[in-house]
Formats: structure tokens, C-alpha cells, sequence
């Protein structure tokens, strides 16, 4: 489905990124609708599949877990992977990707034995390589639709005549 987006849905993305909570009434004074239009909007992005849920984003270091980390993980049985990754609950993050590795998976433990365990499981599979994560430069950052016009190239062409 191709959706059209004008600068309401956006700056509706935008609040609903930066506080899901937020009232429709508060929502609706802080994108200038009235509170029916915006409840309204915010229904229309969820049934395109737009806006897919709410969550709450907690401190997983408050939670008791000490260390994060990446790891990267070769190439082994898809389904065996997979499998592993849901009966493993400290995989907070799991992408499939393309390159050398298969899987890059963000962990969330409690202590460097913790680690060990968590990422000896998936060695049983195949080869792996843990990074632990000193400190995040960016999380969650509030995304909206790309503009073709804001895309540029790093480097501008010279044309040789």
C-alpha cells in the first residue's frame, strides 16, 4: 500500500516517536487538529500498518543487566538459528543480514559469565564474534518518511570533457 503522507501524519510520527503516551487531545493541540482529526490520522497510520505498536522503553541496565552486546553470527541452519534465538531470552535485537556474518544478534546479560553462556550457545552452531557495547551515540531515533530532495551524494562527480 502507498500511503500519502502530508506534514500532519508526519509531525504526527514525530510526537507519537517521541512520546507514545501522549493524550489524542494533547497530541492534536501539539500538531494543530482537533482532537477527533487527529484520532482520526492516527487510526488511518495504523491500519495502512504504519504506526505497528506502543511500547514502553525501559533501562536495561536498571534491570540488572551489566552488559550489552553485539554478535555477529555465521552462517548455520536458518531454522536452527532462529530457533535458538526465541529460546533465548536475552536476545533483544535480531537481524538476519546479508555479508560474511549471517545474524547480527544485540544481547543484553548480566555479567561477562553471563556472556559466555549466552554466546556459547550459539557457537554450538557456528562461528561467532561478540562486541560489548561501551556506549550508545543513538537509540530510537525518531524516523519519517525519506525526501527524495534531502538524499545527496558525498561526493560530487567531476565531468571530464
Amino acid at each position: 500500500m502507498n500511503l500519502e503522507l502530508d506534514h500532519y501524519d508526519t509531525r504526527i510520527l514525530a510526537e507519537l516517536q517521541a512520546d507514545a503516551r501522549l493524550s489524542m487531545a494533547e497530541l492534536g493541540r501539539r500538531v494543530h487538529l482537533s482532537q477527533p482529526a487527529v484520532t482520526e490520522r492516527v487510526r488511518k497510520l495504523e491500519s495502512a500498518g504504519v504506526v505497528t505498536g506502543y511500547r514502553a522503553t525501559v533501562d536495561l541496565n536498571k534491570l540488572g543487566y551489566g552488559i550489552r552486546a553485539l554478535v555477529r553470527v555465521g552462517r548455520a541452519d536458518y531454522a536452527r538459528v532462529v530457533k535458538l534465538i526465541q529460546q533465548t531470552p536475552e536476545v533483544v535485537n535480531a537481524h538476519n543480514v546479508t555479508g560474511e556474518d549471517s545474524w547480527i544478534l544485540e544481547i543484553a546479560v548480566i555479567d561477562v559469565s553471563h556472556l559466555d553462556a549466552v554466546v556459547t550457545k550459539f557457537c554450538i552452531l557456528t562461528e561467532t564474534s561478540t562486541s560489548i557495547i561501551l556506549n550508545a551515540a543513538r537509540e530510537h531515533q525518531i524516523m519519517l518518511p525519506p525526501r527524495r530532495e534531502d538524499v545527496k551524494p558525498p561526493i560530487e562527480k567531476v565531468n571530464n570533457a
